[in-house]
């Protein structure tokens, strides 16, 4: 069935359901932000501190484009990398795309509570940081919504994704 990219805003799942999907199918199961992270030695959030956003999404872009996928795989991307340059395209060119939606409220519990700490949140909590999510996602919807499918979030399982991708 090829490539399946899922897309979404940070803490909608994407890693935690592409592992789910891929052992569910048998598919292989690559996060781009792993895969950058493993090529330039450092964690996202450090690389970003170092050589600002202008570089992380150059690089990040190059890094989905130049990866040598399996046949069968799914990959789970940064939540902005489908809003830069023409990624979203190339991605519904190269396979099917997932956006995985959640209201910014559902969205705001899950970073709040979440073991990574995300560094561009810079501990926002409660009602500032769902209105932060509000403005983000305000910016990257229409990009998400650009998705060859999009599946909510709330009520996931493999077996909805399985049925909406038809493998």
């Amino acid at each position: 069935m090829g490539l399946i990219f899922l897309v979404g805003f940070m803490g909608c799942g994407k890693t935690s359901w592409g592992r789910k999907l891929a052992a569910g199918t048998g598919y292989d199961f690559i996060d781009l932000d792993h895969t950058l992270e493993a090529k330039v030695g450092s964690t996202v959030a450090q690389y970003f501190a170092a050589h600002g956003e202008e570089s992380f999404r150059k690089l990040e872009s190059e890094i989905l484009k130049t990866t040598n996928y399996p046949e069968n795989t799914v990959v789970s991307t940064g939540g902005g990398l489908p809003c830069f340059f023409d990624n979203m395209d190339w991605m519904n060119s190269n396979g099917q795309t997932v956006y995985i939606r959640l209201s910014p409220k559902a969205l705001g519990n899950r970073l709040e509570n979440a073991k990574t700490p995300r560094p561009v949140l810079q501990g926002k909590k409660g009602d500032e940081l769902v209105e932060f999510i509000e403005h983000k996602l305000a910016e990257r919807e229409g990009y998400y919504l650009k998705a060859t499918h999009t599946i909510s979030g709330m009520d996931m399982s493999v077996e909805k994704l399985v049925g909406v991708l038809g493998i």
